[in-house]
């Protein structure tokens, strides 16, 4: 079953739902690719590397490269931050209400601080409206606080605390070290007139450029798949609780399970029993079964089968990361957990990936100027210098490009915020007190703005909708 049959399955009134969240979905990624442009662009505009409009469409392109080639773990982070079986097991009117409102909640506030020229976290104004909505259903259910995975939130919510100060640190370290070793005071003070940098610094600018974009692309794209994936999971479970890729890796996963099964007897290791009966079950459902599609056509089957994948994939990557077994064992057991049940939940369309890359890509070569001003010219007392700008990017690129091969969730616009500040400290430059305290403010508001907004979205539509 296609996307196509999956959709003409549903209801007339869900499938306009389902388009309209698609459509706001794949806009909350344009508007992050505009809103996000002057953590890129910055430096190479300001320090006249490159003119404006060249600056944009090369940072858009590396963006969509970044989409395109970052990979799927930041985008699961996100996905399981709201357990996917609130999706499922709600009634399909509450689960509708509740993509919407996430999605409405997220647009609005990074609209709204784009206007008033505010660099502020898309990676928080996601987390926040779909932390709202999990928090929003448990409560009207009565079920306390259990509606958010929140060693998840933990884990996102560290990262998201820890990486602007690594860029604040790293880039006045590479300011200082650049200071050392290139006695050039050109580079340390704002341009003037029509100067531009010497060439090798243009080229470094221009080269952290592209690695801001590309990095940037990795991270907060895969963001925008997580959202995607939320859609898609809340209106068509069925056909996409399995992999829909390839779907013919429901024999390679039988396979497997005797493997494992040989890999744990011949190193004389009892198999737990929770592993044990997910495997036993999975044995059973997919006996003769060479592609997912043959499974039986109904929810609670599919969903068990996902659920059960997705526990022996946690179980055996406990396995491989016990080092008091033996290097083979691991190794085997990696290579089920890795290419064979993993892949089978965690998996990202082909198209949600093209059109993720191509919101973003486009929404960045868009809307940048209000916040390269803030970025350029508010945060220090003087204006962004050469080495400042190479520093800043630098460190930005790094730390970015890190988290996303690592599957962590952090704010680019931190991060270069934080490092232009640190480069700013670093050279003496000083910092306007009102910009900065402007920016921490919207910082810490962004995260129980949109909580709380998409929580009331949320009520209201279970109030007034259902």
């Amino acid at each position: 079953m296609g996307f196509w049959d999956a959709v003409s399955a549903l209801p007339t009134a869900q499938i306009v739902f389902l388009f309209v969240a698609l459509v706001v979905a794949f806009g909350f990624e344009f508007i992050n690719g505009f809103h996000d442009t002057a953590n890129a662009v910055t430096t190479v505009i300001y320090t006249r590397s490159m003119p404006a409009t060249p600056a944009v469409v090369y940072s858009g392109v590396l963006n969509f490269f970044g989409v395109l080639f970052g990979g799927t773990a930041v985008a699961f982070g996100i996905v399981n931050l709201l357990p996917v079986d609130l999706l499922v097991d709600a009634r399909s009117g509450a689960s509708l209400v509740m993509i919407l409102s996430l999605l409405v909640a997220g647009v609005a506030w990074n609209l709204g601080t784009w206007y008033l020229g505010i660099p502020v976290s898309s990676s928080h104004t996601l987390i926040g409206s779909i932390l709202g909505v999990g928090i929003a259903n448990s409560l009207w259910n009565s079920a306390g606080l259990a509606g958010v995975d929140w060693r998840q939130v933990q884990k996102v919510g560290l990262a998201l605390f820890f990486s602007p100060l690594l860029g604040f640190i790293f880039a006045a370290i590479l300011l200082l070290l650049l200071k050392v070793f290139v006695r050039n005071p050109k580079l340390y003070t704002p341009p003037e007139g029509e100067d531009r940098p010497p060439w090798w610094i243009r080229s470094v600018l221009i080269l952290t450029c592209g690695g801001v974009s590309y990095a940037h692309g990795s991270n907060d794209g895969q963001k925008g798949m997580g959202l995607l994936l939320l859609v898609l999971i809340g209106f068509m479970p069925l056909h996409y609780s399995l992999n829909v890729n390839t779907p013919e890796m429901a024999a390679q996963v039988s396979e497997s399970i005797v493997a494992v099964r040989a890999a744990f007897d011949a190193e004389s290791i009892p198999l737990p029993d929770k592993l044990a009966k997910d495997l036993t079950y999975l044995d059973g459902e997919l006996k003769g079964v060479t592609n997912f599609q043959q499974l039986p056509q109904d929810k609670e089957t599919r969903w068990e089968v996902r659920q059960a994948m997705g526990r022996v994939a946690k179980d055996l990557k406990k396995f491989t990361a016990n080092e008091s077994l033996s290097a083979p064992f691991r190794k085997e057991i990696g290579k089920h957990y890795k290419d064979r049940f993993l892949p089978t939940v965690e998996y990202v369309p082909v198209w949600v990936v093209f059109g993720t890359a191509l919101s973003l890509g486009f929404g960045t070569m868009i809307g940048y100027k209000r916040i390269v001003v803030t970025v350029a010219e508010k945060i220090g007392k003087r204006h962004l210098t050469y080495g400042q700008g190479a520093a800043a990017e630098t460190a930005t690129a790094a730390i970015i490009e890190l988290a996303s091969q690592t599957g962590l969730a952090v704010s680019t616009t931190q991060v270069l915020n934080s490092a232009v500040a640190g480069t700013m400290v670093a050279n003496r430059s000083g910092v306007q007190g009102n910009t900065i305290t402007r920016i921490l403010i919207a910082w810490v508001l962004t995260l129980p703005a949109c909580i709380l907004l998409a929580g009331v979205l949320f009520t209201a539509g279970r109030l007034f909708f259902l």
